[in-house]
């Protein structure tokens, strides 16, 4: 029986970012995926540098954000 694959985790995106994106149930890049990034960009946390790394991990895993 194939095991079920954990999805993607975060990227180290500092802790305020990180924080942020807890407050609204982000944990996995899935879940990145479920939110545009104008949102992401409203939370106080979560600046240029971050959404960045977001972007690129979710590109790594064939992964967008949400439109």
């Amino acid at each position: 029986m194939p095991t079920k694959k954990a999805p993607p985790a975060l990227p180290n995106v500092g802790k305020p970012a990180q924080r942020a994106l807890a407050s609204i149930g982000v944990h996995t890049l899935k879940d990145v995926s479920k939110h545009s990034k104008h949102h992401l960009s409203e939370l106080h946390g979560v600046g240029p540098k971050a959404l960045g790394i977001l972007e690129e991990a979710l590109k790594r895993h064939k992964l967008t954000f949400h439109a």
